[in-house]
């Protein structure tokens, strides 16, 4: 694993604050087994195979997460992220890749990404991370 930003959480099973975490991966089983997880620790979770169906669907709410994979055809996660970052408003991106070097994480790093968990990663650093960055509920 490849951090790129200090993230400070909470421990897992605790209760996430408000937001949604979006889920971005071409692999539907990795989608719906990360969906699965997160929302077994109370997360409000949205999925989807693509990086233009999460910028057709995308509400513009910047409170919540989005968690990035970085190989996907078409168009890339970190493609995603050099052309569209300013219509994420802020929101902060954690990007998953099973393969990656250290030139690729600094593109991403400059892209904005807080993080860069390598596949397999460890499924209690991921809700450590982000119970430290969703919003604090109201």
């Amino acid at each position: 694993m490849d951090h790129l930003g200090n993230e400070s959480g909470s421990g897992p099973g605790e209760t996430p604050g408000a937001g949604i975490v979006h889920i971005v991966d071409d692999d539907e089983p990795v989608r719906d087994s990360l969906k699965a997880l997160l929302e077994a620790f109370s997360f409000d979770v949205r999925d989807f195979s693509s990086c233009r169906e999460f910028l057709d669907r995308y509400d513009g709410n910047p409170q919540g997460c989005l968690v990035l994979d970085l190989h996907m055809p078409v168009m890339s996660g970190l493609e995603f992220l050099e052309r569209h970052r300013g219509d994420l408003h802020g929101m902060p991106v954690i990007m998953v890749s099973g393969r990656g070097d250290s030139a690729t994480f600094a593109r991403a790093k400059e892209a904005g990404v807080v993080a860069v968990l390598e596949k397999p990663f460890d499924e209690d650093q991921l809700i450590d991370m982000l119970n430290g960055l969703m919003p604090a509920a109201a």
